[in-house]
């Protein structure tokens, strides 16, 4: 007598979607709570946010109307803030090029370089770039040079992975035809990869300059040159007006990069009417100005082109202090501060998503529901764009005290900024044919966004939500250094007071924090979107 073993079914597609949908609620669900944990922590409660907002509309009282004593100076520092940016900026892009090559899969030629280069990266992102400039400033002393050193060295984090990234996207044809000529691996690379990513590099390298330039603004504070230092004066000297001064010609500054940046960006990566020649004029045209702005970098911050050399004997001596790591100082204090950095980025960045869900919207050109909302929208995003999250932190400090709560709010308002951009180019990109299908049936704009435009740009705002949460962890563990709460205090202190086995203690755990964090976030992302 036999036993026939029943039948094996197939999942169907209706039993698929179920699954996903359990996951993705009960997704929701762990970060509901992981958010709610985060705030409990951190004594993050509407009372104390409605506490704030008066403290803080009395403080933005006594910094109206906003004066400049001296405009002489201030427009030295700025022009100083500029070029340091664009020097940075420049000098990581050189380094990440061949980095770039070694980090790509499909490049690189050997394994041992390949992780080798990609751990460079990711050492470069992970670090924050003031602490990258209190080093430096301890290493070289105060001015300009560190600030420039420090925005290279984190930008090649960026630069480097995004590089690296578009090597592995390029054709493997081109490179087939160039081996057969029997040409070796440096003409290889020029001849047939070179010509393939130079559009996707050129556009990372412009969006670069712009985040640099609102970085170099707060390198000042740790006296690494630029805007900032003056801006920290007038904060410590309670002169608030003069403070505001300075951030509305911070805010000239950066608005007047994004316009510069947008038409780079179209008169290089558009596709031009006139062929291939006026393209050719373009990037002609774009590199001499690379060039000759760092030339007059260099000439107007009086760097001597050997100090982009002669810094690493000074600097590595301060860096190899911090090794190795003293452990046995951890103790509860690092694990609470830790901690706070933690529920500072997960309750900032849930926060500043539902801020910029409605503020992305109205600020697409397709979705708004008229030009004046539209104009204000992408004014506010504009506006919170323009002011970096140290100098939010110092405000919200002043208006409500000193503690992770200042710290939790600044970078909310500051995500706004963020991603209201982001979510506002995914939504002018959606398939338009949704939308009029649903206004064809008498749907109004309420109707329109719910069932037409939220469900096309949610795999796209998920998406950009993981990578704000990685930034503003990041982020948040330098908002210590003005009393916003989470790691930077103690990691500054540490520096400040030459304790630096302690301090290399606390940059190992911050590393090793922040990496899980964007191994989570990658896996998520992949999965989700």
């Amino acid at each position: 007598m036999s036993i026939l073993a029943p039948p094996r079914t197939e999942p169907t597609p209706h039993d698929a979607g179920r699954g996903r949908r359990r996951t993705i609620t009960a997704g929701w669900a762990i970060v509901a709570v992981a958010v709610l944990a985060s705030a409990a922590y951190i004594d993050f409660a509407p009372a104390t946010l409605l506490d704030g907002l008066d403290s803080t509309a009395g403080l933005i009282e006594r910094m109206l109307p906003p004066r400049l004593d001296d405009p002489g100076r201030i427009g030295v520092l700025a022009l100083e803030t500029l070029l340091m940016a664009v020097l940075g900026t420049v000098l990581a892009a050189v380094a990440s090029i061949p980095l770039a090559f070694l980090a790509a899969r499909n490049t690189t030629p050997h394994p041992v370089l390949y992780r080798i280069a990609r751990a460079v990266i990711t050492f470069c992102r992970a670090m924050p770039d003031l602490l990258f400039a209190v080093l430096f400033v301890r290493a070289l002393g105060i001015g300009v040079l560190p600030g420039v050193l420090a925005l290279a060295l984190h930008s090649i984090g960026m630069l480097g992975k995004l590089f690296a990234d578009a090597i592995e996207q390029t054709d493997a044809g081109p490179r087939e035809a160039v081996r057969s000529t029997g040409v070796g691996y440096v003409r290889e690379m020029i001849n047939a990869v070179l010509p393939q990513v130079v559009p996707s590099w050129t556009a990372n390298f412009v969006y670069r300059i712009d985040i640099n330039l609102r970085t170099s603004v707060v390198l000042g504070f740790v006296g690494a040159g630029g805007i900032g230092f003056a801006l920290q004066d007038a904060l410590r000297g309670l002169v608030y007006p003069r403070a505001l001064g300075i951030v509305c010609v911070i805010l000239v500054i950066i608005a007047a990069m994004e316009v510069v940046a947008i038409l780079v960006r179209r008169a290089l990566l558009t596709p031009s009417a006139n062929g291939p020649g006026r393209e050719r004029v373009s990037r002609t045209v774009f590199s001499v100005t690379v060039v000759g702005a760092t030339v007059l970098a260099l000439i107007t911050l009086r760097i001597d082109p050997r100090e982009l050399f002669t810094w690493i004997g000074p600097s590595l001596e301060v860096f190899t202090r911090l090794v190795p790591p003293d452990f046995a100082a951890v103790g509860w204090d690092l694990a609470d501060a830790v901690l706070q950095t933690l529920a500072i980025g997960a309750v900032a960045t849930a926060v500043g998503a539902a801020l910029s869900l409605p503020f992305g919207i109205l600020a697409a050109g397709n979705v708004s529901p008229h030009p004046t909302v539209y104009a204000s929208a992408r004014a506010v995003i504009l506006v919170v764009r323009a002011v970096p999250e140290l100098v939010l932190a110092v405000i919200f400090v002043a208006a409500i005290g000193l503690g992770p709560v200042a710290g939790a709010c600044a970078l909310a308002v500051g995500s706004v900024g963020f991603l209201g951009k982001l979510v506002a180019d995914a939504v002018e990109e959606i398939d338009s044919g949704p939308l009029d299908a649903v206004r064809a049936v008498g749907g109004g704009w309420w109707k329109t966004v719910f069932a037409a435009v939220i469900p096309q740009v949610v795999p796209s705002v998920v998406g950009s939500t993981l990578y704000l949460l990685d930034v503003n962890i990041r982020t948040s563990t330098v908002l210590g250094v003005v009393g916003a709460g989470g790691v930077g205090f103690l990691l500054f202190e540490a520096v400040r007071t030459l304790n630096f086995e302690f301090a290399g203690a606390i940059v190992v755990i911050v590393f090793a924090v922040v990496y899980v964090i964007e191994r989570v976030s990658g896996w998520i992302r992949s999965k989700v979107v």
